[in-house]
């Protein structure tokens, strides 16, 4: 449905120290630089672009958007979370249950430009050996 995704950034290193992190449980790594603009992420091709806006004007984080990251389990969100908040990140949402789905499992964070996203796994908590309540 998507061919990639964006966000901006005032401080292109500081954003990649963040998303290598925070990125990196979940299998996705920094491809390198995207232009002369900022970097590139994915597992072959860049999907999802970290970018300096090509007008000048400060980058400013979208009101009422997330991007969503699919982890392969559980263990992947928490690990996500974990990361980027060392990372330099702020929570946005803990790691735990969701309503939204069935067996929904996610985590959110803000980027250091206020960017939110998130990590989310919909596998059965039986599928990485959590007990059936988690």
């Amino acid at each position: 449905m998507f061919t990639h995704n964006c966000v901006g950034t005032n401080d292109v290193m500081q954003a990649g120290r963040f998303y290598d992190a925070a990125l990196a449980p979940l299998g996705i790594r920094r491809l390198g630089d995207f232009l002369d603009q900022g970097l590139a992420y994915g597992a072959r091709a860049a999907e999802f672009l970290v970018l300096r806006p090509l007008d000048g004007a400060p980058a400013s984080p979208g009101n009422g958007i997330t991007l969503g990251f699919k982890a392969p389990d559980r263990a992947s969100v928490d690990a996500f979370h974990a990361a980027g908040l060392a990372a330099g990140g702020s929570d946005a949402g803990a790691p735990g249950p969701r309503g939204a789905v069935p067996h929904a499992y996610g985590a959110y964070l803000f980027d250091p430009d206020g960017n939110k996203i998130c990590a989310y796994c919909f596998k059965s908590p039986l599928a990485d050996g959590v007990a059936p309540d988690a």
